[in-house]
């Protein structure tokens, strides 16, 4: 994960976008110099995050041109992401489409739930037909389902497992298992229902660590932000040393 600083607009705004970006392909290079597999970059310091609905085109301009900055960098053969916060389905997927990223993390793709910033509506329909419209089928969408940071007591009578299969009849290319909040580890059991029950592609998106990481082997990808900062705090820099000590079990492991 690369959480770039907080956008023009947002509370956090320190003042200069080119710190922004400076600092998003700061992050990037530390992590390519470790050989990771992909980079997924997010406006994670955006807080407090509002919907889509709300945003102001300086967010996906800002987007844009971080994730500009940061392709020039990354080898073509290291697959890059975008998830903007929250809900920006489309934005991202326009941003992807401009800059050649392969694939975005999208929020409240099928069945509703209630986030920090309020209802979120499932928007499957929407995004791929969107993703249709801008000629733009070569990027994968993985989804969230049963998001951390959230309420899902509106679709409590249907499970993870009915939430996956309906990704999947949705035309996902993914799904994304989290724990229930930014840092926390999924839960092994769901992983192995839906291992069990799903024909898709599932990416831990939370709380692997150093120590974990051998549990959640059945997955097919990881991706993880808090672990790789100084103190394992999501608000932090990227720590080279926590980078390098997780890529290094992760090789122990493969090998």
């Amino acid at each position: 994960m690369v959480h770039a600083a907080a956008f023009p607009g947002a509370p956090c705004y320190g003042g200069s976008i080119q710190k922004i970006i400076s600092k998003a392909c700061k992050e990037t290079e530390i992590y390519l110099n470790n050989q990771v597999d992909g980079i997924l970059v997010e406006n994670m310091h955006d807080i407090p995050y509002i919907q889509s609905k709300h945003f102001g085109p300086e967010t996906t301009a800002i987007m844009t041109r971080i994730c500009t900055e940061i392709g020039k960098i990354v080898p073509e053969n290291v697959p890059c992401g975008i998830q903007i916060l929250t809900g920006g389905n489309r934005e991202a997927l326009a941003v992807a489409k401009a800059c050649n990223f392969n694939f975005i993390r999208s929020e409240g793709f099928v069945f509703s739930h209630i986030g920090d910033e309020g209802l979120i509506n499932a928007d499957a329909g929407l995004i791929l037909r969107y993703r249709k419209n801008i000629d733009a089928e070569d990027i994968l969408i993985f989804t969230d389902i049963k998001k951390k940071h959230s309420s899902h007591s509106i679709t409590s009578d249907i499970s993870l497992i009915e939430t996956a299969k309906a990704a999947e009849y949705f035309l996902s290319d993914g799904i994304i298992l989290t724990g229930t909040s930014t840092g926390s580890p999924a839960d092994m059991q769901e992983l192995n229902d839906l291992k069990n029950n799903s024909g898709l592609p599932i990416i831990i998106g939370s709380g692997v660590t150093c120590n974990n990481v051998k549990d959640y082997l059945d997955a097919e990808a990881f991706i993880i932000g808090s672990h790789f900062k100084n103190n394992g705090f999501w608000k932090n820099d990227v720590s080279h040393e926590r980078v390098k000590s997780f890529m290094n079990v992760l090789k122990e492991i493969r090998h």
